[in-house]
């Protein structure tokens, strides 16, 4: 198991979060991929996109359905600051996850972390695990209180 999965699997524990890790042996980069590899609604796919603050250089994740878009202006609001998208390499270097594999858990620096409160409309939801064909399901609430989340609403 990658370095990165692995982070992800003892995050899961640690917040008493009961998960199974599958590999699917296929990519789950995009939304589309990951339902397609998953069985399930792209809706249904958790998207963990990692955003920069304009001010301080402050990483956010925002955890979205698979077939939402971020309103940017939301996420600002809710990020306290002006964002843009951070670059694959410094998501890779700050977060320890590549782009296709940031998972809603498993962050060595804490990150704050925020959840649209479409997720919880699901009674199970599947978040990459940390590698580009790695996947976990669970139930949203679970999710989003085991990411340590605060819920907004943030899709388009």
């Amino acid at each position: 198991m990658s370095g990165s999965v692995e982070r992800v699997r003892k995050a899961a524990e640690d917040a008493g979060l009961a998960i199974e890790i599958r590999r699917m042996g296929a990519s789950t980069r995009t939304a589309e991929e990951a339902a397609e590899q998953c069985g399930c609604a792209v809706d249904q796919i958790v998207k963990s996109l990692i955003f920069e603050g304009k001010d301080d250089g402050a990483i956010f994740l925002f955890l979205l359905s698979g077939a939402s878009r971020l309103d940017l202006a939301k996420a600002a609001a809710a990020a306290g600051q002006e964002l843009k998208r951070a670059d694959p390499r410094n998501v890779r270097d700050r977060t320890g996850f590549a782009i296709g594999g940031v998972a809603p858990i498993g962050y060595e620096n804490p990150v704050p972390v925020f959840a649209d409160r479409k997720l919880l409309d699901f009674d199970l939801v599947w978040a990459a695990a940390g590698a580009h064909d790695a996947v976990f399901s669970s139930e949203p609430r679970a999710l989003v209180e085991a990411a340590g989340a605060r819920l907004a609403d943030l899709a388009e």
